[in-house]
């Protein structure tokens, strides 16, 4: 009886779980993985909070002589004195220097804010995080805080578990569309943990990729994640309230809303001076000649120096947070109060800006409670009515401050009154938050952050080409050219695939099982007696037959490759590539044009290749002037489909599709090549079968 070797057998057991992972309807799938990134959100968070808790206390406390103060929910420390602050200086520009030159050397894409990192992942690779990132991060992150940096701890957590959503979509050959899903999970899960906010958290993975909309696919596993997540952390840390419970802050007096309502144009104006601090001393920072890793430790430096006067700059800023809530702000001076949130943007600025590692979510709640306080305290003396308690213009100020410039108002709201343990100042928290948004607009404290998905390569085929999500990839695929046996010698398969001229061949079994793909590049580097099975690909992606085309170009675009092959339940059905994707889009689009046009007459689909003399060329889509009751749907460029923007400039040789009403057809027309443009539905492409080029697969 033959032994089937240990690799075959692991790799078809790989294979087999790929399989039922990717086959599983949504929700079994997702009660799985999200439960698998929760408990690993879970512990990530517990890691990481005893690496900064321990760096605090040898840096800040040992060294300074600083014990920074601690929320009520973890363990209420006191605001005390710096017992050496001349070291502080020193302290926070060393633990800069250690950070920097760490992210330098292992990991450059770990610097910075991590949160924004992990929505740069969501979109545009959600498998690419490396997984030494999430460790590199924890350490790095541990280091700048616990020395005294200013940043917030969500951000490494968040680079965490969404590192561990990318690892888990690569191991498991998740779809494009799923793998994005994990990282979105990873986020919400890893910072509801970290601050004992499932709900919000939750709420938040799938609300801060864009600035005006929300990745509901995210919502329920993100749901699962996050309370994993907390139960494991809390677990461990404790489930009460990170700023305990606020029940002093109340809301029973409408005419108080004028006071929330001042309160929130003054929190959009500081989150507007955050924003423009914080990316003007990112740009400051990169355009230093001053090698990369020292720039977090000049930094440290200045933030250090800032200690000196103001310890509430330095750190996460939490404890000094918690003094607000309560009568015992009065013991802290006017002008500290008045100056502190402030210096936190600064500190803060110069911290990240400089490449230093943390989170911005942390010290845009604290700047903003600290605003809160301030607002207050200043209203007293005078303000009828004023609540006798500053805790709800805390509240309500973290609220509105950060949930403005992060653009998820919901999911600060819902994590800041989880933190608070106080449902009751949602209502004008409403008020100050959404004049908050109005006056900070379309500005973002996170750089990567969308407008919505029409502008996320996530959804970038289905919003540009609705009709590509109703198509099958069983209507696109073909047989291939050219199949290989595991067993068969490289020379013989190279032969067959230089003389069908593909660039890869799916690899088939005896029992005609996929197994994976061999590239031509592979064989011609190869002996020409190895066997296929030691030099195919068995993780090169594939679709299945059933998954709509838009789905397809999203993994063609996801993993750069040109083609596909087609497999059901381990046997290859096809091969695709763009040319067979559009060929079958084109064929639709005839077919659904005709019926537009039967019935009601109601548009047409213009299409045109614009010559190398056409005046478009050059010019953005955005400032072509298209006749009205028209749209620009589809711009294909060679190979490729290019998604049409506002900023996308048109080339010589691009075929141009614009869905036209019948009063604007000749305009566009003659706007486009004039009598050469061809009217009407589209045509389908004309290839060449017999002969194919380069470009063909399979």
């Amino acid at each position: 009886m033959t032994r089937v070797p240990l690799r075959l057998r692991a790799t078809s057991l790989l294979l087999a779980l790929r399989t039922r992972v990717r086959n599983a309807p949504y929700l079994r799938k997702w009660v799985i993985l999200g439960a698998v990134i929760g408990v690993v959100a879970g512990l990530g968070a517990i890691v990481f909070f005893t690496l900064l808790t321990a760096g605090t206390r040898l840096l800040l406390g040992t060294v300074a002589g600083y014990y920074p103060p601690t929320p009520a929910g973890e363990g209420a420390v006191p605001i005390t004195a710096v017992a050496r602050p001349w070291l502080l200086p020193i302290v926070v520009g060393a633990g800069g220097l250690i950070s920097g030159l760490l992210v330098t050397w292992l990991a450059p894409e770990a610097e910075g804010d991590g949160t924004d990192a992990a929505i740069r992942a969501y979109h545009q690779g959600p498998r690419r995080i490396r997984a030494r990132i999430p460790l590199i991060k924890a350490i790095t992150s541990a280091i700048t805080i616990g020395s005294g940096g200013s940043g917030g701890r969500e951000g490494p957590t968040a680079q965490i578990s969404a590192g561990f959503g990318s690892l888990l979509s690569r191991m498991l050959d998740l779809d494009a569309r799923d793998s994005r899903i994990a990282v979105a999970v990873g986020i919400g899960s890893g910072i509801g943990a970290i601050f004992r906010a499932p709900l919000g958290g939750a709420v938040l993975g799938a609300e801060i990729l864009y600035r005006e909309d929300v990745e509901a696919e995210a919502l329920v596993p993100s749901f699962i994640a996050a309370i994993v997540a907390f139960s494991i952390y809390g677990s461990v840390e404790g489930f009460s309230p990170m700023f305990g419970l606020q029940t002093t802050a109340t809301f029973g007096a409408p005419f108080q809303l004028v006071y929330y309502a001042i309160l929130g144009v003054l929190a959009g104006l500081v989150g507007l001076l955050f924003i423009r601090s914080f990316f003007g001393a990112t740009r400051w920072f990169h355009g230093w000649a001053v090698p990369r890793a020292l720039r977090p430790a000049i930094a440290g430096l200045a933030v250090g120096a800032m200690g000196v006067v103001l310890p509430g700059a330095l750190g996460t800023g939490y404890g000094w947070l918690q003094a607000g809530f309560g009568t015992t702000v009065l013991s802290i001076p006017l002008w500290v109060l008045l100056v502190l949130p402030f210096a936190k943007i600064l500190a803060t600025s110069l911290t990240i800006g400089s490449g230093g590692s943390g989170g911005i979510f942390g010290p845009g709640v604290v700047t903003g409670g600290l605003l809160g306080a301030a607002v207050w305290r200043l209203l007293l003396p005078f303000a009828p009515g004023i609540p006798a308690d500053p805790s709800g213009f805390v509240i309500v100020a973290m609220m509105a401050l950060f949930g403005s410039i992060a653009h998820s108002p919901l999911a600060v709201m819902l994590m800041v009154a989880e933190m608070t343990g106080n449902l009751s100042m949602l209502a004008p928290a409403m008020v100050a938050v959404g004049l908050a948004t109005f006056v900070v607009g379309d500005a973002s404290i996170f750089e990567f952050q969308l407008r919505d998905r029409a502008e996320s390569p996530a959804h970038q085929y289905r919003t540009a080409m609705p009709l590509m999500a109703s198509l099958q990839a069983s209507q696109a695929l073909r047989m291939p050219r050219c199949v290989a046996g595991p067993d068969e010698r490289a020379a013989s398969v190279l032969q067959r695939a230089m003389y069908t001229r593909v660039p890869g061949v799916p690899v088939v079994g005896s029992s005609g099982r996929y197994t994976g793909i061999v590239t031509v590049a592979a064989l011609q580097h190869a002996d020409p007696e190895a066997v296929v099975q030691d030099l195919e690909n068995p993780g090169y992606p594939s679709v299945h037959s059933t998954d709509s085309l838009d789905h397809v170009l999203e993994e063609m675009s996801e993993h750069e490759v040109s083609w596909l092959p087609v497999v059901d339940e381990g046997t290859l059905v096809g091969v695709l590539n763009v040319r067979d994707v559009m060929r079958a889009y084109r064929m639709a689009i005839r077919g659904n044009v005709r019926e537009l046009r039967s019935p009601s007459e109601a548009g047409t689909l213009v299409e045109a290749t614009l010559p190398a003399g056409s005046s478009l060329v050059g010019v953005q889509v955005s400032a072509v002037p298209w006749p009205r009751d028209s749209v620009v749907v589809a711009i294909e460029r060679g190979p490729s489909l290019v998604v049409p923007r506002g900023d996308t400039e048109l080339a010589a040789g691009d075929r141009v599709s614009v869905f036209a009403v019948p009063s604007s057809v000749e305009a566009v027309r003659s706007l486009m090549v004039g009598d050469t443009a061809l009217p009407g539905p589209a045509a389908p492409l004309d290839l060449p079968h017999a002969a194919p080029g380069p470009s063909d697969v399979g």
